[in-house]
């Protein structure tokens, strides 16, 4: 357990997958999380399963909208006093690609994928500042790897630009911005099956607490786990 368990974090996306998997990581940890999503019965079951106490904070929230990434903030500063870290992990795709997928279910996804992330960090700001904290986002090996008309690979590359946009903006006040892109992970991402060559979601968790606890004068920027047998 890390020295300081009074730190407070924020995960979005945390009803099931990588997000639930970081915020038990970090609940192992002795840390406090306000975990998000749009599923309030997933939400329960994390917090059944968790059985934190009033360590873990879960609240339906949209990670698209800017109001809900305000309140989900001040959520956090008020429950636990402090906010140490942010994980933008809340993203998702629709089928098809950009000649056959239905147009009405774009904005929301790049909304969640892209304004997302840029929506915590904005919120998150201040509080960051003032405790060192580190802001992390969840992208995508898709977002290093182009694929034909892959509207979501194109909102994965916007957050791999934004994450080095924002290192930029919040090194010289002392916050650090990490990019964690997974490879293919074991979730429900994968409408027709996960493929065979597959890592678990607390691999991915793992990486995430790995940057979050680094010493403090280290920025570790960008970071990709794959499965090791993942061509892509």
């Amino acid at each position: 357990m890390a020295e300081d368990v009074r730190r407070g974090y924020v995960v979005t996306g945390a009803g099931s997958g990588i997000g639930a998997a970081i915020t038990r990581s970090l609940l192992g940890a002795g840390y406090s999380v306000v975990a998000t999503g749009r599923t309030e019965q997933r939400l329960a079951a994390l917090a059944e399963e968790a059985d934190a106490g009033e360590r873990l904070t879960v609240t339906v929230a949209d990670a698209g909208s800017w109001e809900a990434n305000e309140r989900v903030v001040e959520l956090c500063a008020d429950r636990y006093g402090r906010i140490d870290g942010v994980v933008a992990n809340a993203g998702y795709t629709v089928p098809g690609d950009v000649r056959t997928s239905d147009v009405s279910l774009w904005p929301d996804m790049v909304a969640t994928n892209v304004l997302g992330p840029a929506y915590l960090a904005r919120a998150a700001a201040t509080h960051l500042e003032a405790s060192g904290g580190r802001i992390v986002i969840i992208g995508s090996v898709a977002g290093h790897k182009n694929s034909p008309g892959n509207l979501y690979g194109a909102t994965k590359w916007a957050a791999t630009g934004l994450a080095e946009n924002l290192r930029m903006l919040f090194a010289p006040v002392g916050v650090g911005v990490s990019l964690v892109s997974p490879g293919v992970v074991d979730t429900g991402f994968y409408p027709a099956g996960v493929p065979e060559v597959r890592i678990g979601p607390g691999e991915i968790a793992a990486a995430v607490q790995y940057v979050l606890e680094c010493p403090s004068d280290v920025d570790l920027s960008t970071v990709v786990v794959r499965p090791r047998r993942q061509l892509l």
